[in-house]
């Protein structure tokens, strides 16, 4: 990496700081600028440090990963500060919940150590990590839930371009994958994708997958 990515980590277990912390500092690029036993501690340290990445347990004392995450996302002031958030439970019910609170992703806390690291690294780039299986994830937590255009003001603001790439990311669609698929160069499709995060006042490629389905702009399909 060019740059130095500062993370902190929020988790009520000692050891799995301890283990957090000594993975990242022997990496070359990555700085711990600190660490919070519980989520209020969490917020307190994020405003206090502003890292990049802060990794978060989604189940703690005081106060939940979930809230605390909802609470770095709504402070201006830490917009650029991205959350990932760490659970033993898999893709359960936290999924949409991190997502919709403002999280850019989520890791099993037993995920292999490199892919801490390429995870931490994403996004700081201001990726998010939405794989295929959480992508459907989402889908299957819509499935159930009516779209609620209440909650998104600025569809009307997107252009059909906008749209569609919008529509095509929340399928789980690359960059280049969406570029193809429009036959338009990938950098063309990152500038829609951007564009359309800007509209939305989305934090990143997270929030819109959860516009695209709480607004109906997309819907399941539930045939073949």
């Amino acid at each position: 990496m060019s740059r130095v990515v500062r993370v902190a980590l929020v988790d009520d277990q000692a050891l799995m700081r301890a283990g957090f912390r000594a993975l990242l500092e022997a990496e070359d690029g990555i700085e711990v600028v600190g660490e919070a036993a519980d989520g209020e501690q969490g917020v307190a340290l994020v405003r206090d440090r502003v890292p990049d990445v802060v990794l978060v347990d989604v189940q703690m004392p005081v106060m939940s990963g979930i809230e605390a995450t909802r609470r770095i996302a709504a402070d201006p002031g830490l917009a650029a500060v991205r959350v990932v958030i760490l659970t033993n439970y898999g893709l359960d019910e936290y999924v949409f919940e991190a997502l919709r609170a403002g999280a850019s992703g989520f890791l099993l806390k037993d995920t292999e150590p490199a892919d801490l690291l390429q995870a931490i690294d994403v996004v700081a780039h201001g990726e998010a990590l939405l794989s295929p299986s959480v992508t459907r994830t989402l889908i299957g937590e819509f499935v159930a839930r009516p779209p609620d255009r209440t909650t998104a003001p600025g569809l009307d603001s997107l252009t059909r371009r906008e749209r569609e790439v919008t529509a095509l990311a929340a399928r789980g669609l690359s960059n280049e994958e969406i570029a193809a698929h429009m036959v338009i160069s990938p950098l063309t499709a990152k500038t829609h994708i951007s564009r359309a995060m800007t509209k939305l006042c989305a934090r990143d490629r997270a929030q819109l997958v959860v516009f695209a389905y709480q607004s109906g702009l997309v819907t399941v399909r539930t045939g073949s």
